[in-house]
């Protein structure tokens, strides 16, 4: 159940975004889990949201030689992404509080834009996104051959 296409939302003073319906109808609360992962991403100034599935489902795969030695880099990297994740419970409204710490270190404004990247949706500065997403469009084969010559 890949998540596609984007849709303009706001989030309100409270740090609350309601789930766009055409996502909102992708997921299904029994299957996918109740709540939410979200995920600061400062390279790109974006929120990743993983249903409580994905995100446990993405977990278990990088988990396949557990240790309780891990390299210095991957106890570094767990210490950072696991303690940035926050799980967020939807309301009655289908809306989700973002945790306020997240929006404010991104600088996320009021108008922004909730896209599907398949299995995450991502919030970005609608602003920007608009700017930059023909640009991205023409880049799009350049991206995807450079990663098919990486596997």
């Amino acid at each position: 159940m890949p998540f596609t296409g984007q849709a303009n939302a706001t989030i309100d003073a409270k740090t609350r975004l309601a789930i766009p319906a055409k996502f909102r109808n992708r997921w299904d609360p029994n299957q996918d889990g109740a709540t939410w992962f979200c995920i600061p991403w400062p390279q790109t100034k974006t929120l990743r949201l993983y249903t409580h599935a994905m995100f446990n489902e993405l977990y278990s795969a990088g988990r396949r030689s557990p240790s309780l030695t891990p390299s210095p880099d991957q106890s570094e990297l767990d210490a950072i992404l696991y303690s940035a994740a926050e799980e967020v419970d939807v309301d009655a409204n289908h809306r989700i509080r973002l945790p306020a710490w997240q929006v404010e270190t991104l600088q996320l404004p009021r108008d922004i834009v909730v896209i599907g990247a398949g299995d995450r949706l991502e919030i970005r500065d609608r602003e920007s996104w608009q700017a930059s997403f023909n640009d991205k469009l023409a880049r799009m084969h350049e991206i995807a051959e450079k990663i098919s010559s990486l596997q």
